[in-house]
């Protein structure tokens, strides 16, 4: 039986939204087409679309491979990804250019065309506006801005009652700061609340570091190696998060 939690932290990637398989460079989005497309038209042209194309996924790999430090967990800033990862070298016009428009490219660059909610979703948060139980969102992202406009779209944001990311915070999970923060902006204890994620080595590690009352795992699709970092209970959706949470109560 788990403590009955005073709230609940949302991971948002995997757990309020579920997405399909990254594309390949080749079979880009509409959406990260039409971001390469204003990028050439940014740079007027001095850098071609194919460059711009390559730079973006390689600057996803490359901010891959800096978040495995998951001790420091300092998160990059919008300018920081253009600048010195996407168009170290471009032309410097071109650079400056882009660094200019940063956050909104930033914002353009981390929307998804396949986000949709996870079933169950809308109901559980259905139940916890009707038990005025305040609900965070606790995500790693490259802008925040971008889930928070998915949200509006979704028609959550009046359900959501904090929303914490790390490139507007500073550091990214595992760091126990991305919990306390959204803890803090809903006036409870971290002990008081339960803290659903995907990722065994992010979110339950970042669930202990930050001392929650219970660290849940919804892993999207197969469930991925858990290892040592044993959540408190795993569930595949909403529905099942939703009758848990009626268990605890």
């Amino acid at each position: 039986m788990l403590p009955t939690p005073s709230a609940l932290l949302l991971d948002f990637g995997g757990v309020i939204v579920e997405s399909g398989r990254s594309p390949q460079p080749e079979e880009a989005t509409p959406r990260q087409a039409e971001l390469v497309r204003r990028v050439h038209r940014l740079t007027g042209g001095a850098v071609g679309e194919d460059e711009i194309r390559h730079a973006l996924d390689a600057a996803k790999k490359a901010r891959s491979r800096m978040r495995e430090n998951t001790e420091e967990c300092l998160e990059i800033s919008h300018e920081q990804l253009w600048g010195e990862l996407i168009a170290v070298e471009w032309p410097a016009v071109a650079r400056a250019t882009v660094l200019v428009h940063a956050s909104d490219l930033t914002r353009q660059w981390a929307r998804r065309d396949d986000w949709r909610l996870r079933p169950g979703i809308a109901d559980l948060l259905d139940f916890t506006v009707g038990r005025g139980m305040p609900v965070a969102v606790v995500s790693n992202t490259p802008c925040g801005q971008a889930h928070r406009e998915a949200l509006d779209e979704f028609g959550l944001t009046g359900a959501i009652a904090a929303q914490i990311y790390s490139d507007e915070l500073g550091v990214y999970k595992p760091h126990p700061s991305m919990i306390w923060a959204a803890a803090r902006d809903l006036g409870v204890a971290a002990a008081d609340c339960w803290y659903v994620g995907d990722q065994p080595h992010r979110d339950v590690v970042c669930a202990r570091r930050a001392g929650v009352g219970a660290a849940i795992l919804m892993p999207e699709g197969e469930p991925r190696e858990i290892g040592e970092n044993t959540p408190d209970a795993v569930v595949a959706d909403g529905t099942e998060l939703l009758a848990l949470l009626r268990q605890s109560l």
